[in-house]
């Protein structure tokens, strides 16, 4: 292709997205005032500085929220304004005429005026006036000049008129012949002047025609008769004919044309074909007699003139009212006379043209087509003047006495409809070159050029060449602009990439001609040639870029910070590349631009940053890793984007294992965010006041900007995404480490805060658990976010274990310094409430509980109304819980401190105790009755309802608990197997001891004596029945005893509440008292005999039972605790029995 201008300058486009909805554009809140101005993508940061470093860090997010997900149109076309404009040069339009040419062509324009001949159109100017004097304004003469040229033309010999005859088709023709058809053919010819129909008389009518005779005052000439082609067999023939008639009175002269249907054996289309060749009006007369007799008078066959020709009908045009634009027309088929009988219509082109025009043009031999193309030019170059002279947006649109001057010199031209297309092509896309139109308007001309092109094979070779040139011309002007297509079609722009679009829809229509041409215009496939220009385009766009941002010439840390911004202009160009100009070359012209360009300029990229990192990475400094890091972010994007698309391979691109050389700038960087995250996170809470940041929140203004903080360490993990798993869990492992340390770093900065505060109030403790729980829920979003990818570790919890470890630590801690500040928090509530408690203990019997408990519950609504508005939820819960535990142990401490008090003074506390849980639960609001039932209140609410036993009912809640305890550790006190059963002929309870098993060790020896002592319970429901005990088996942790006892009791007393044989194993001492080992109790209401009837069998051959022994624990001493404050025989005497009994268990290992 021919060699192309060169490019002259680029304009860069940063495309811009909105902003996250987690970042904000302000200052971040709890500075003491605004950020500074945030710097530039590639400065520097002040090392110490973390306000600096994380608005730095908040522009390289930025960046990327962008990148994110592939382009969409809609993004990126953001302006409608007007497309920059586009090159143009005078020299690449139409030849610059001399005077002399502009003279006779202006003389051409009026001629083709004054002697127009034909009717107008509505659409055209019809005044002549108007067409000379608009002429006038066109070439700018003076009013005498304008009048000399008109007198020189009217003196000039006017032009020999011709009409263009085109016989297209005729239709529903009337049938002649036997087999329902015709075979018509046509005779056409022109009627003087002199020849003219007469006027009817009162006789009958006729219409003058070829086949019979008239009374004309002469004979036609013989250049007035031609016929065509007959069409066999059809009522509705084509012909396609054309024919020229030479018109010697415009105003006067007619059109005739005949239609007949062919019946004669010596055709009459030949004979008059053969008019053309008699010479002299006399030879032809005769010779038409002889055409005129071999036709009946009124046109009916004669019995001896069977093959006569059939009239079907006639057509009489005045030559004046055939437009002169001409006319493609159908016409209703007229009759000879009345009495005819035709039907049908004919279809007919008419044009009317000169010859011999007596101008400056023709004189020297200048074509209709190139005078045409002269005059089109020059009216195209002042309708674009007079319209819209500064205007890329003009459609080419003529005044009306534009259209009509053109019109008439193309019909008088006799140009053929593809000719005009041509020459309006030539014209518009070379004056376009010159001054921009609109590309709509030049793809509307090569549309419209190749619906005409079907009569190429009647263009001549020299207009053929012309097109061509045209073409060429036109490609390599777009060639041009496709290599500066970022400068002429900004993908910003809406306008301009729709032009984009245009202009290769006309390349890719123009391509369309191509193998229609003999010389043909292309030197290679035009899809090769845009391709060529864009690689060219490309490289030399970033080349300027690298050296207006990265001059080779500069050190390395100095084109670095330049390096950034190219790469960053790579990656937005890639986006515009696959957001709006990929779609349009791949459908239009065929052409991959977005896989062209990215291989190019990733490649290009690729190759400076391998360079610059070499270069860079023996003397990396702060300043160096955090452009380096930068950079690295962006290469990242750029392969990321191409994997992002379906089966591309970043693999093998140039920027595969591009990370390599960036890991100790990255970990350097790494290392630099951990110290100026504690710096941040130190500035933010000494400008913390403690006080909510505003009404909607409820945290201060250290714990934003901590959890902004953390939110942008967490993004920028997500951006790095280090390809390398084995490195990426080393700096993931790193990073969590430094988050957490942080974090924890915020809450001792806190403790420390509130410590220097002696009297801190309660609103700045809730302050402080607000932001506590802020930072734990931001520093847990943030370590899930680092999570890196595995390829052999499993995962655990959906985390690498030593992520999942790491926060499942801070959680802990985090957890336990909220415990801390809740418990500081509730201890300024202590004294109250043991104050209002103890006004429900010493509150009389004589007033209603509920107004013993109305101050507590008054206390309670008030401190819980102020902690609702001051906490967020979770930390209300945990307050709640505090409050609540704290709660019940002052009422246990009232229920102690008030022994053998009446039972009225129980049932108070049991009232208040079910009116707090009711206000804690706050109908599902607070909370869950689960958590409130649980824990000390069970054993609050145990303790109350036995102080409301009786003696006896106590005992029984002590053996009931004994039956209820479950061993913790089933093997630590060893096993003892037991089978009882009741006979209840002989009202007994048979009880066999069977063999104990792993007991724990009481002597020094490391074993011991145990003996069991079996005994019933409670006492007052076996008063007569003593307790047996087993023999003594020495020496041993597996004694084996198989021993039988005989309890008479009624089986009554066994099913009784808390009935139960309790087995105690002793450790025998010979020197002091036995030692406990454990017990366990057994049920009598589920032993056979008792539960169910005996039914036959021996009671020794039932299953043995194996119980694990235990301890008393506090459920069980809960009970012992309330028979140790009653001073009745009954409750002294069994707790003075079981007393005895602790004292053997003081010797407990």
């Amino acid at each position: 292709m021919t060699t192309l201008l060169e490019i002259k300058s680029s304009v860069l486009r940063q495309v811009q997205v909105r902003p996250s909805f987690r970042r904000r554009t302000e200052g971040e809140p709890g500075s003491a005032g605004a950020d500074p101005q945030e710097p530039t993508a590639a400065g520097a940061w002040k090392p110490g500085d973390g306000v600096e470093f994380f608005a730095h860090m908040r522009l390289i997010l930025k960046k990327g929220e962008g990148r994110q997900g592939l382009p969409c149109p809609e993004v990126l076309l953001r302006s409608g304004s007007p497309a920059p404009a586009e090159p143009v040069d005078p020299k690449r339009g139409l030849r610059a005429l001399t005077q002399e040419e502009v003279e006779m062509l202006y003389e051409e324009a009026l001629y083709t005026v004054l002697y127009r001949a034909g009717t107008m159109g509505p659409d055209q100017v019809d005044d002549q006036e108007t067409l000379l004097g608009y002429l006038q304004q066109v070439f700018g003469t003076s009013s005498d000049e304008h009048a000399k040229a008109i007198e020189r033309v009217k003196k000039a010999k006017a032009p020999t008129y011709s009409l263009k005859v085109s016989v297209m088709r005729a239709k529903n023709l009337l049938a002649k012949d036997p087999n329902g058809f015709s075979d018509p053919y046509c005779m056409l010819g022109i009627l003087p002047a002199a020849g003219a129909p007469r006027e009817p008389g009162p006789h009958k009518e006729q219409r003058f025609s070829f086949r019979k005779g008239s009374k004309r005052g002469g004979p036609l000439p013989a250049k007035c008769i031609q016929v065509t082609e007959v069409k066999s067999s059809t009522l509705n023939p084509v012909w396609k004919e054309n024919f020229f008639f030479e018109i010697e009175d415009v105003s006067t002269d007619q059109l005739h044309l005949d239609i007949w249907d062919h019946d004669d054996d010596v055709s009459l289309v030949e004979a008059c074909r053969k008019l053309n060749e008699v010479i002299g009006l006399k030879g032809m007369s005769r010779y038409f007699k002889q055409i005129v007799k071999s036709a009946r008078a009124n046109g009916t066959a004669g019995p001896t003139e069977d093959h006569t020709d059939d009239f079907l009908g006639c057509l009489n045009i005045p030559v004046r009212e055939v437009p002169v634009a001409g006319e493609d027309r159908w016409f209703k088929l007229e009759p000879r006379s009345s009495a005819s009988r035709v039907q049908g219509d004919c279809q007919l082109v008419l044009k009317l043209i000169t010859t011999q025009r007596d101008t400056g043009m023709s004189q020297r031999g200048r074509s209709g087509f190139l005078s045409y193309m002269l005059l089109l030019s020059r009216l195209l170059q002042f309708e674009h003047r007079s319209q819209e002279p500064d205007s890329s947006s003009w459609r080419g649109e003529l005044s009306g006495p534009a259209a009509t001057v053109l019109c008439l010199h193309g019909a008088q031209s006799n140009l053929s409809a593809l000719q005009l297309a041509v020459l309006h092509w030539q014209v518009s896309s070379r004056h376009h070159q010159t001054c921009t139109l609109d590309y709509g308007y030049l793809l509307g001309l090569l549309e419209d050029l190749q619906a005409h092109w079907e009569e190429a094979s009647s263009l001549p070779q020299e207009q053929e060449e012309s097109l061509a040139d045209s073409f060429s011309a036109f490609s390599e002007f777009g060639l041009r602009l496709l290599r500066q297509l970022r400068d002429y079609f900004p993908a910003t722009n809406s306008t301009a990439v729709y032009r984009l679009e245009l202009l290769l829809k006309c390349l890719s229509k123009m391509q369309l001609f191509q193998p229609s041409f003999e010389s043909c215009p292309f030197e290679t496939e035009l899809n090769m040639d845009i391709a060529a220009a864009l690689k060219r385009g490309n490289r030399e766009w970033y080349d300027r870029l690298l050296n207006s941002k990265s001059p080779r010439e500069q050190p390395g840390p100095q084109r670095l910070a330049g390096l950034v911004q190219l790469a960053d202009a790579v990656y937005e160009d890639l986006q515009s590349c696959y957001g709006v100009y990929a779609s349009l070359f791949h459908s239009i012209v065929e052409i991959d631009f977005f896989t062209l360009t990215f291989r190019q300029l990733e490649r290009l990229v690729a190759e400076e940053a391998w360079v610059l990192t070499e270069e860079l990475s023996p003397k990396l400094t702060l300043e160096v890793a955090s452009g380096l890091f930068e950079l690295y972010l962006t290469l990242a994007d750029i392969q990321g984007f191409w994997s992002s698309l379906p089966g591309r391979d970043s693999r093998s691109l140039a920027l595969a294992g591009i990370h390599a050389p960036f890991l100790p700038a990255v970990k350097l960087w790494l290392q630099v965010l951990r110290d100026q995250a504690r710096c941040r996170l130190q500035g933010a809470v000494d400008v913390d006041t403690l006080e909510p940041t505003d009404a909607s929140s409820k945290h201060s203004s250290s714990a934003a900007t901590a959890s902004l903080c953390f939110s942008h360490i967490q993004e920028l993990w997500a951006r790095l995404a280090w390809p390398d798993p084995a490195q990426a869990q080393e700096l993931g492992t790193q990073l969590s480490q430094d988050l957490c340390e942080a974090t924890l770093f915020y809450t001792e900065l806190l403790r420390k805060k509130v410590d220097a505060q002696p009297g801190a109030a309660g609103e700045a403790l809730c302050v402080v658990l607000n932001n506590v729980e802020l930072l734990r829920k931001a520093a847990g979003q943030a370590l899930r976010g680092l999570a890196w990818p595995e390829a052999t570790l499993a995962l655990e919890g959906g985390l690498p274990r030593p992520l999942l470890s790491c926060t499942q630590a801070l959680d802990e801690d985090l957890q336990q310094e909220v415990q801390t500040v809740t418990a500081h928090l509730t201890s300024k509530m202590v004294a109250d409430i043991r104050k209002y408690v103890q006004h429900i203990s010493l509150s009389p019997d004589s007033i209603q509980n509920d107004e013993a408990v109305a101050p507590l519950m008054k206390y309670l609504d008030e401190k819980l109304a102020l902690l609702n508005v001051a906490l967020v939820k979770e930390n209300l819960s945990r307050v709640l819980e505090a409050l609540w535990e704290l709660l019940l142990q002052a009422v246990l401490q009232a229920l102690g401190a008030n022994l053998d008090v009446s039972a009225d003074f129980y049932g108070r506390f049991h009232f208040a105790l079910e009116a707090l849980v009711n206000f804690f639960h706050a109908d599902g609001q607070g909370l869950p009755l689960e958590s409130l039932r649980d824990g000390s209140y069970k054993r609050l609410e145990e303790e109350l309802r036995l102080h409301q036993c009786s003696t006896r009912e106590c005992i029984e809640q002590y053996y009931l608990d004994k039956l209820k305890q479950r061993s913790l550790e089933q093997n630590r006190f060893g096993r003892l197997s037991v089978r009882c059963h009741y006979e209840a002929a002989e009202q007994r309870l048979v009880v066999e001891v069977l063999h104990a098993a792993d007991l724990p060790p009481l002597d020094a020896n490391g074993l011991s004596d145990p003996f069991v002592i079996v005994e019933l319970g409670p006492p007052h429901l076996f008063p007569l029945v003593r307790s047996q005990r087993t023999q003594v088996k020495s020496r041993t942790l597996h004694p084996v005893y198989d021993e039988l006892f005989y309890f008479s009791v009624p089986a009554e007393a066994c099913r009784r509440r808390g009935a139960c044989v309790l087995f105690t194993v002793m450790d025998h001492d010979w020197l002091s008292t036995n030692d406990f080992a454990g017990e366990a109790a057994l049920g009598l209401g589920s032993i056979g005999g008792i539960a169910r009837p005996q039914v036959g069998g021996s009671a020794r051959a039932r299953q043995p039972v194996t119980l694990h022994l235990r301890r008393p624990r506090a459920q069980v001493k809960s009970a012992l605790r309330m028979l140790e404050g009653r001073t009745n025989k009954e409750a002294q005497e069994f707790v003075k029995k079981l007393k005895e009994l602790e004292k053997s268990m003081e010797a407990d290992p």
